[in-house]
């Protein structure tokens, strides 16, 4: 600090009121030789002030002069010759004076001390009105006066504490080690000292064992005063140089006295004040070094935890073992509602949180100098994130198989049930069929008879090649189910299969006895037209009614209001067939009493069966009134569809307002993230605070989502797979939802660790704003990054003159994965670097250096004696043992420990 001072020195001349003056060469207004104030030259003028420098002074310069086995009693006698004058000033500079001259004339002796003034003036001092023959003379206030000059000069000068020296120095060092203790408040060098606290503080501050502070009473200012200076005496080898009851009966304690005692105790502990200052630094650089290996593991357990957590999600979501039945089905879709609602959602959060940690972790390191935080194999943020998104595509894949095969079992129970109704009703109508169609009775009947047989097996022939269609549908269905793999599918087959080959054998009787019958036509010619026209008639209508009546019963399944629309048209349609369906049913009727009429004319039962057909009039009749009565609960069927599916439609319309809200709104907020991450013209507190206000906005938002989630549970429980109201799907809202969550907590770490860069690297807002602003403006993508040939641009218009060289180097920094793309970070990292004030492995290694005391090595004890007990058992653990030649057992490492700290070894 002096050198600094010495260009601009300037001469001032200070008159002190015991008469003599010291000019002397001082840079600042802090001069610490010109007088307090009127109130201090006053009390100059009692002779209690020279009493006390008197004595304080002597033992100040015995405390030199002893070094050389010798010592002074009467501080104005014993200077006269200038003898121990010179040898005092060669003792406190180390420097070699001038021979002295031997004679004891008063030129000698003037001529001593005047080798002493000369040697005082080259040091700085310029003495005004103090000469060699007012020493010679033994005129004491003019020797207090020089004396007190050299210990200016040579004890409190040299002092220097933040920025200040010499008397404020000393006294900034006074306050700041005394502080911490009750009842001390040190404000100058007099009347702050009376009580004799301040000095007991002192003293117990660097050596706590000497002195019980607590012990101590404020009213025993004689007691506090005599055992400092006691214990300063007898384990600071600072003699005692005040007395206690001059002290204390003096309004205002003589100043130089007090500032002279209190120097040597600042050069007494100067040694531990350099051990504190170094402990302080590497506490430092542990409690960094500690809270990053915390991070570290809380990283690590978190991923794991995480991890092991998608591990187990994985194959439960892969398992798509089906199931034989529905309610089975909806069950495994309840458990998957449950796994997105309860159990996902707090998993998205520790992603979420994870990353965030990753990154201030990174950031920390990056800050203090320490290499990046390379996680354990299989646990990096991109490991996390593969197996995340392996972990939602086979979410996906699960929920689009679960909606299939509840699709799927529901077709299978409708076609199985339709598989029953018409395989019952082929079965009934096959019964007795091939026992008829075996038959032999037309050997015995008439030509009538025979004819009638004739004609009824031609009707039969009709009603079985009607039934074609019938047992191709019961196939049909069948060969459906088994593509479906129905479960009960072999009990279908089987009964499929007896019908099959029933129908074959059929076939084979009824052109069996077609071929009889034919045979035995040639004999037999007369065929009664009436019957055969009735039987003509009714089987195709009964055939039809019989349809009828299937189709009335028939199941069906639809899932929209055009489907259900399409079937009651087609209800209407056949309804509208009923009154021509009615005509022909009159028809036929008219038809059998007529062939009944022309019977009796023939003298013909009235009763006599219709030899052609099983059909009588009263089973036509009933079957159509049966067929009446159906339509009507046909009717009734249809518009409870309808009235399903038309709330159906109100689900489809409600859901589609409220997501084509939602969407837009998700996307507002993300652009408005993406506006506030981009402005640089504010400071990155407000950038946080706006995020801030705009993440509890979309916290609140969160019970629309809800409600919405809910909606889409209701829709899905109704088995509605469709809405051709939105192009919006819930799977985009949750897929934006998680994207809005991680995109601002992702941004707000970004600003966070913009003000952690900024803050620790002492960077102003101004600056983070001329940083943004020239990274915007040579990102001319707008991805978040400068290109190569950007960023070489955007260093040449900030002054930097590259070579290939350099600027390879400065790539390797900002880049050192080699993607061609400079971050905002690691562009304010560079712009930061070269300026930023962070410990170096050289400075802790200079710290430990100074705590072993210059050795190689340091001892566990003196860890303990220097820093706090939590590091120091730290520093212990982690040092390796020192292997070097002149080192002892359990001696320590801290060279290879401080190179390790900022990853520069493999320990």
């Amino acid at each position: 600090m002096m050198s600094q001072m010495m260009p601009s020195q300037m001469h001032m001349s200070v008159e002190y009121s015991n008469g003599y003056m010291i000019q002397t060469q001082e840079p600042s207004n802090n001069d610490y030789t010109i007088q307090e104030d009127e109130w201090d030259r006053d009390l100059l003028l009692d002779p209690a002030w020279e009493k006390q420098q008197r004595k304080t002074f002597t033992a100040w310069c015995n405390s030199h002069l002893r070094k050389t086995g010798t010592g002074i009693e009467n501080i104005e006698e014993d200077f006269r010759n200038g003898l121990k004058l010179m040898l005092l000033l060669e003792v406190i500079s180390g420097e070699r004076l001038p021979k002295p001259d031997r004679g004891k004339m008063r030129f000698h002796k003037i001529a001593n001390v005047n080798k002493a003034l000369e040697y005082i003036t080259s040091k700085g001092v310029k003495l005004v009105s103090i000469g060699a023959e007012e020493i010679v003379d033994g005129n004491i206030k003019m020797t207090l006066g020089m004396i007190w000059t050299i210990i200016l000069r040579f004890a409190i000068q040299d002092i220097s504490v933040e920025e200040t020296s010499a008397k404020e120095g000393l006294l900034l060092w006074c306050q700041r080690k005394t502080a911490p203790y009750r009842n001390v408040n040190v404000q100058n060098f007099h009347v702050s000292w009376k009580d004799g606290l301040a000095l007991c503080a002192l003293i117990h501050r660097h050596r706590p064992d000497l002195i019980d502070y607590a012990k101590l009473n404020k009213d025993d200012p004689m007691g506090n005063l005599n055992l400092a200076f006691e214990v300063a005496e007898k384990h600071l080898d600072i003699p005692k140089m005040l007395d206690a009851e001059d002290i204390i009966n003096t309004p205002k304690p003589d100043e130089r006295a007090i500032m002279t005692y209190v120097s040597c105790f600042y050069h007494a502990f100067a040694g531990a004040e350099q051990a504190e200052t170094a402990a302080n630094r590497i506490c430092k650089v542990l409690g960094v070094n500690q809270e990053n290996e915390r991070l570290m593991e809380e990283y690590e357990k978190l991923a794991s935890e995480l991890l092991e957590w998608i591990r187990q999600m994985t194959p439960w979501l892969e398992d798509k073992s089906p199931e034989t039945s529905l309610a089975a089905m909806r069950g495994k879709l309840e458990d998957f509602r449950d796994y997105r609602r309860l159990h996902k959602p707090p998993r998205v959060q520790e992603k979420c949180q994870l990353e965030i940690n990753f990154n201030t972790l990174q950031t920390k390191l990056r800050i203090s100098n320490r290499p990046a935080f390379m996680p354990s194999e299989g646990r990096m943020v991109s490991d996390i994130t593969s197996a995340w998104t392996g972990l939602e595509q086979a979410e996906k894949g699960y929920e689009e198989w679960l909606l299939s095969e509840i699709r799927r079992l529901e077709r299978l129970d409708h076609l199985a049930q339709k598989f029953q109704m018409k395989a019952t009703s082929h079965e009934a109508w096959s019964v007795g069929k091939d026992r008829v169609l075996s038959s032999k009775d037309y050997e015995s009947c008439s030509l009538p008879e025979l004819r009638a047989l004739l004609r009824k097996h031609e009707a039969f022939e009709s009603d079985l090649a009607a039934h074609q269609d019938r047992v191709e549908q019961v196939a049909a269905i069948a060969q459906e189910l088994n593509e479906l793999e129905y479960h009960a599918a072999s009990v279908i087959n089987e009964r499929c299969q007896a019908i099959c080959d029933q129908w074959d054998q059929l076939g084979t009787l009824t052109q069996k006895r077609r071929d009889n019958l034919e045979r035995m036509d040639k004999l037999l010619e007369t065929i009664d037209q009436l019957f055969l026209e009735f039987s003509r008639r009714s089987a195709p209508f009964n055939n039809w009614m019989e349809g009828a009546m299937e189709d009335l019963q028939d199941m069906f399944i639809v899932h929209s209001v055009e489907e259900i629309q399409s079937l009651i048209s087609a209800h209407n349609e056949f309804k509208a067939t009923l009154p021509e369906a009615d005509c022909e049913r009159q028809a036929i009727l008219s038809a059998f009493t007529e062939v009944q009429k022309i019977a009796q004319s023939y003298g013909i039962s009235r009763n006599i069966p219709n030899p052609y057909s099983d059909i009588t009039p009263a089973e036509i009749g009933l079957q159509w009134e049966k067929v009446k009565k159906m339509v009507p609960q046909r009717d009734s069927v249809l518009q409870e569809e309808m009235s399903r599916q038309l709330a159906n439609e109100q689900l489809r319309r409600q859901f589609a307002a409220q997501v084509n809200i939602i969407a837009p709104w998700i996307q507002t907020r993300m652009e408005e993230i993406g506006r506030n991450s981009a402005d640089i013209g504010g400071p990155l507190e407000d950038q946080m605070s706006q995020l801030k206000q705009l993440e509890q906005v979309i916290t609140n938002y969160k019970s629309n989502i809800d409600k919405l989630e809910e909606h889409h549970q209701h829709i899905q429980e109704c088995l509605i797979f469709d809405n051709k109201h939105t192009n919006y799907t819930m799977e985009h809202i949750r897929v934006g939802w998680e994207m809005i969550l991680t995109t601002i907590a992702r941004t707000m770490n970004e600003i966070e660790t913009q003000i952690l860069t900024r803050d620790a690297k002492g960077i102003s807002q101004q600056q983070m704003n001329e940083f943004r602003q020239s990274f915007t403006h040579f990102d001319r993508k707008k991805k978040g990054g400068m290109e190569t040939d950007d960023f070489r641009a955007c260093l040449i218009s900030m002054g930097y003159d590259l070579g290939e060289s350099e600027f390879a180097r400065i790539m390797t920094l900002v880049d050192p994965n080699g993607s061609n793309k400079v971050t905002f970070q690691s562009f304010v990292d560079f712009m930061t670097r070269e300026t930023g004030d962070s410990d170096t492995s050289e400075q802790v290694l200079a710290s430990f250096k100074i705590l072993a005391s210059d050795k190689p090595f340091i001892m566990p004890e003196e860890l303990r004696r220097e820093l706090p007990p939590e590091q120091a058992e730290y520093c212990i653990s982690k040092m390796p043992l020192y292997k070097g030649p002149d080192g002892v057992p359990g001696s320590l490492d801290y060279s290879a420990f401080s190179t390790a700290l900022y990853g520069e070894s493999d320990l």
